[in-house]
């Protein structure tokens, strides 16, 4: 049962009597790192979202949203805690919108974002352990756990008749989590992990991984690395050397860099990365096309989600506050409601002030379960003709 309009009047009240403000978000990606291709998406698509807000002057009586960026790094858990205390001390977010990889998410929601009851929402940390994180009910994602990652790249690979692989991770808490889910749901549908290995990312040289790889064997490679890192080395040493032929890419290594990387040498492999076909995901890829965004980039929908339910709790709320609108997010992000799609901001927040519940759903198809997390939907891609393409939906 949804709670998020139980005082319908005295919301409508709050939300017509605020006073104007300039409500500032926080946008905490790796614009450097090993995502840096694909990031500039992301914050594009989540500051379209503050945007739309903002032009309608629907919000908390005519509020602006603005942007702050910081730069997560993605990897580095000390620069990335450094740039959240400044957007939130400093420059006085009301929440942040990210961060992108789990580690540097599980840094600043621990040392940031409890301590100073700030709301995160992130488009796409996706480690299992942020499940359980003490979060005080401030901690939200877009992006599926890496729980439902595991059984989605198990059934690709079952499907295709796949009997045994060798999986290379990168060493942090995204690839340690992502390797674990894939292996366990893996062997438990009777295929064999031949090899789990990490892989550092910053290095030149592949070639002692890659032959412990080969050495072990499987039918195909999985990377559960960066596409700018590690991760594209490894494919690339495996390639030169002969050791594997197709490989499996998880969502960290799909993006536009993977194409630009190995065109036709790719050719055969596949992955998946978070994505749907439904109604809204089609209306934002015109939306973001507009505005110069490639909406099919890895995350950019949920980014834009992010943005929106962020803005979307504050007017529920009546409140630019973490404290006051932490607890709507679950309820306008669910059924049952009258249901949002991208580019209809404006319409939601009409129906907010009048007291009609809202059922969010976006970009993502967003379905919040649990603690607060995406239950999850995916794009299957498969690499021809020296790109890769989406064939199906899960």
């Amino acid at each position: 049962m949804k709670k998020l309009l139980a005082a319908t009047a005295s919301v409508a009240l709050i939300a017509g009597a605020a006073s104007a403000e300039d409500i500032k978000i926080g946008v905490v990606l790796g614009f450097t790192g090993p995502l840096e291709s694909i990031t500039p998406a992301m914050g594009a698509a989540a500051e379209l979202a503050m945007k739309e807000v903002t032009d309608s002057g629907k919000l908390l009586g005519g509020s602006t949203v603005t942007s702050v960026r910081g730069d997560s790094t993605c990897v580095d858990a000390a620069a990335a805690t450094a740039a959240a205390e400044r957007v939130v001390t400093t420059d006085k977010v009301s929440a942040i919108m990210g961060a992108d990889c789990s580690g540097v998410t599980g840094a600043i929601l621990s040392n940031v974002a409890v301590p100073n009851g700030i709301v995160m929402v992130s488009p796409s940390a996706t480690s299992p352990a942020l499940s359980t994180a003490e979060d005080n009910g401030l901690f939200f994602r877009t992006a599926p756990s890496d729980a439902r990652q595991g059984e989605v790249v198990t059934d690709i690979l079952k499907e295709k008749g796949i009997g045994s692989i060798a999986i290379s991770y990168t060493n942090n808490d995204y690839g340690k989590g992502l390797a674990e889910s894939i292996q366990r749901n893996f062997e438990a549908a009777g295929g064999t992990v031949t090899i789990s290995a990490a892989h550092e990312d910053g290095k030149a040289d592949y070639s002692a991984e890659v032959g412990a790889l080969a050495s072990a064997g499987g039918d195909v490679l999985v990377v559960a690395g960066y596409v700018d890192q590690g991760g594209s080395g490894v494919v690339r040493a495996a390639i030169d050397t002969g050791a594997f032929s197709t490989f499996y890419f998880p969502d960290g290594m799909v993006g536009q860099k993977l194409n630009e990387n190995f065109g036709a040498e790719l050719n055969g492999s596949y992955g998946a990365y978070p994505g749907t076909d439904s109604q809204g995901a089609a209306m934002f890829k015109d939306l973001a096309g507009a505005a110069g965004i490639d909406g099919t980039s890895a995350f950019a929908p949920e980014s834009y989600d992010a943005a929106a339910l962020i803005m979307l709790a504050m007017a529920a709320a009546g409140s630019s506050n973490s404290a006051d609108f932490s607890g709507k997010i679950m309820d306008l992000a669910n059924a049952p409601g009258e249901k949002i799609y991208p580019g209809e901001l404006a319409k939601a927040l009409d129906l907010i002030a009048a007291g009609t519940e809202i059922d969010y759903e976006g970009a993502s198809a967003v379905e919040l379960v649990g603690p607060g997390e995406s239950k999850g939907n995916y794009q299957e891609i498969l690499f021809a003709d020296g790109v890769y393409s989406t064939v199906n939906y899960r």
